[in-house]
């Protein structure tokens, strides 16, 4: 019970540094995440970690690349859309 007090306190603290998870999602998501980390075992905890490692590297390169591409579609003296 204070297991899934304490996530559901720590989802709802990392909801608010995100901008597609409220508070009360981030709740649920905390809570619901203590469940999980129960039941996993050892490799499929750090199999889950490094993947989302994985996928988060990869957006933020896929993100960099489309602003370097746009950088180079709009002209310097062009007004900001």
């Amino acid at each position: 019970m204070i297991g899934k007090i304490l996530g559901a306190v720590a989802g709802s603290q990392i909801a608010e540094h995100t901008s597609t998870v409220s508070g009360p999602m981030g709740a649920v998501l905390g809570a619901g995440s203590v469940a999980l980390v129960k039941r996993l075992s050892i490799p499929a905890l750090l199999a889950l970690t490094v993947g989302g490692y994985a996928f988060k590297k990869w957006q933020d390169s896929r993100a960099a690349d489309e602003a370097k591409r746009k950088s180079f579609e709009t002209p310097p003296n062009a007004a900001p859309a």
